[in-house]
């Protein structure tokens, strides 16, 4: 399904909101598609008409498109189907036995032939992304109406690039989607994190002296897309996912300049190649945990050729503080994957990744426990399994658990049998985003283990302002208290903080003296957090948490300290600042009556 396809369906659907008025590429467009995807259904689909960059006063005869997964909706009707149909399918598959009859040898025939499209079929001839070609000096970057979306963005970046690499030998090729830097017309940057295959081929072609050839797809089936994002075994196709999931062969042509293949009917290809002995401080930018990321030294794509359809459509979505578009593509992932995580750990039941937890922050799961440790047990297979692995925050719960997106009674039954003896500490990789740990790539792991019927003792309940006192006494720095889930065995007391020069968490044992009243204790900044927000209290808690360093577990009471770390801390890394749309551009969309968002979501999300 191209893209106009794409766009054609979501209009029969009322899924398309065309925005015909000329918007900059720099800030205005990604703001507003930031607002539209924090509308409650997550708005729909938006087609930029008239993309223009108000600085060099260009204007673009190429449409962008964002925003086509920000809903269930939407995704499903990108799949083609029910998501749980692509899960239960997979899990079939992982599950075949030799048939024992005449009838089940019949139906696993039925099984294998359905299997015969899912292979990529490589076509002799050019495809409709190559109807327009251009090579050397006139393949352009900035003829692409690429966006910058925050004010303290190095650049415009590619945010949907579909990054077809392949070994040294030729022998394993990787479809991948990492951010794309434009520096110039001519160069790339390619933010593939260490941990990424792409990073893996390009350690070949550094130790060989070659460069290395890389084609950049966008646009075409959005399914590609999310196939770029699957989190595949190494030396997997993720276009065989593609195959698996439209039931229909993905057809490759070969790129002009490069001998990587990439779908004939994407939108643009953007190719080239890396020199593995040039590097480039990449950055800074906003990301999708909300936070910018610093700047790095990352390879560099020498664009050799541009090629694109006679009508292209540019692809593109937004990032920042959750929701994002990324909540509707995790959740295809979450449920698709679920077959093959089971296959490591037979006795899981679900698992959920909440969008504020911004995916490698927060998991949950919920398993049948058969002995002793056993959650123990899945918290290392979790911590050692792909992507799963920059996963910081785990919680396990038993069989009996309330569903895992039933956040209201799921805290409940966590907070009703907690104690301090159900927490597991650890030690492992950390996403290259990742900015709390002291050092970078590796940091504090918690596991919560929630799988037992313990009864903890509920403490005694105290008035807001005389618990505001009590603590202030003891960490003179409190400004504010609010309390949760009072209902409960363990309240959960959030506490803002205005810090200075000496660290507040070497003051949490003091807490103790409070046991009469406290249980669970979390500390913040005061500034830019509502202590009656806890969608986005849950997002920067864990994002500032390194378990290892940031918590503190007493008999009874248990300290987080979810403020932003400084020197006093102990901290030698810069701390960055998380994103928040400029009040200048927001006023202007609003002027032009193309910013509906209300307020209260405003709010809430803490544009």
């Amino acid at each position: 399904m191209t893209l106009q396809k794409t766009i054609d369906l979501f209009q029969s659907q009322g899924e398309l909101r065309i925005i015909s008025e000329p918007l900059d590429i720099y800030l205005e467009i990604p703001h507003l598609a930031y607002a539209e995807v924090k509308k409650e259904d997550g708005g729909k689909a938006l087609l930029f008409t008239h993309p223009i960059d108000r600085k060099s006063g260009k204007r673009f005869d190429v449409p962008v498109v964002m925003n086509l997964f920000g809903s269930f909706r939407r995704t499903e009707l990108l799949f083609g189907r029910e998501i749980e149909g692509v899960a239960e399918e997979i899990e079939k598959l992982l599950h075949m036995k030799p048939p024992q009859s005449f009838k089940e040898k019949i139906g696993m025939l039925g099984d294998l032939f359905s299997m015969k499209d899912i292979f990529p079929k490589k076509l002799p001839k050019r495809g409709s992304c190559q109807e327009i070609v251009k090579e050397g000096e006139d393949a352009s970057l900035h003829d692409i109406p690429v966006l910058t979306t925050w004010s303290e963005d190095g650049g415009p970046f590619i945010t949907m690039g579909q990054v077809y690499t392949q070994s040294l030998d030729g022998d394993v090729v990787n479809l991948g989607m990492y951010r794309l830097q434009v520096y110039d017309k001519h160069r790339l940057g390619m933010h593939w994190q260490i941990h990424k295959d792409s990073s893996h081929f390009f350690d070949q072609y550094q130790r060989a002296g070659k460069k290395m050839p890389v084609s950049v797809a966008i646009g075409g089936d959005p399914l590609y897309t999310w196939c770029a994002t699957a989190p595949l075994p190494y030396g997997v196709n993720e276009l065989l996912l593609y195959g698996l999931i439209k039931k229909e062969a993905p057809k490759l042509v070969k790129s002009i300049t490069t001998p990587l293949y990439i779908p004939e009917d994407v939108d643009f290809v953007i190719e080239g190649w890396v020199d593995p002995e040039k590097m480039e401080l990449e950055g800074p930018f906003g990301d999708h945990t909300g936070y910018y990321t610093l700047q790095e030294y990352y390879p560099v794509l020498e664009v050799s050729a541009i090629t694109h359809r006679k009508d292209p459509y540019y692809l593109a979505t937004v990032v920042g503080k959750p929701p994002l578009e990324d909540k509707y593509m995790g959740w295809a992932t979450e449920r698709i994957f679920l077959p093959l995580l089971k296959t490591n750990a037979a006795d899981l039941i679900d698992y959920h990744m909440p969008e504020n937890g911004v995916f490698h922050n927060l998991i949950l799961a919920k398993m049948k426990t058969l002995y002793k440790g056993h959650a123990k047990q899945f918290m290392h297979i979790f911590w050692g399994s792909g992507q799963m692995s920059f996963v910081k925050h785990a919680l396990f719960f038993g069989e009996d658990a309330p569903k895992l997106s039933n956040y209201e009674a799921l805290a409940t039954y966590a907070l009703n049998r907690f104690q301090p003896k159900c927490l597991f500490l650890s030690e492992g990789i950390t996403d290259a985003l990742d900015h709390s740990s002291p050092e970078a790539l590796i940091g504090g792991k918690l596991g919560i283990d929630l799988t037992a019927s313990l009864a903890p003792q509920q403490p005694e309940s105290i008035e807001t302002a005389a618990l505001l006192e009590k603590i202030a006494a003891l960490i003179p720095e409190t400004l504010n208290v609010a309390q949760y889930m009072r209902h409960t065995a363990n309240p959960v007391t959030v506490v803002s903080v205005r810090k200075g020069e000496r660290s507040i968490r070497e003051r949490f044992a003091s807490l103790e003296t409070l046991e009469r009243y406290l249980r669970i204790v979390v500390f913040v900044d005061e500034a830019k957090n509502d202590l009656y927000n806890p969608y986005m209290l849950i997002w920067r808690v864990s994002n500032n948490l390194d378990a290892m360093r940031d918590l503190y577990r007493g008999n009874v009471v248990v300290a987080l300290d979810g403020t932003a770390k400084t020197a006093a801390d102990g901290f030698e890394r810069e701390w960055p600042g998380d994103v928040e749309c400029t009040p200048e551009v927001v006023e202007r969309l609003k002027g032009m009556g193309v910013w509906d968002l209300e307020e209260a979501l405003e709010k809430k999300y803490q544009l």
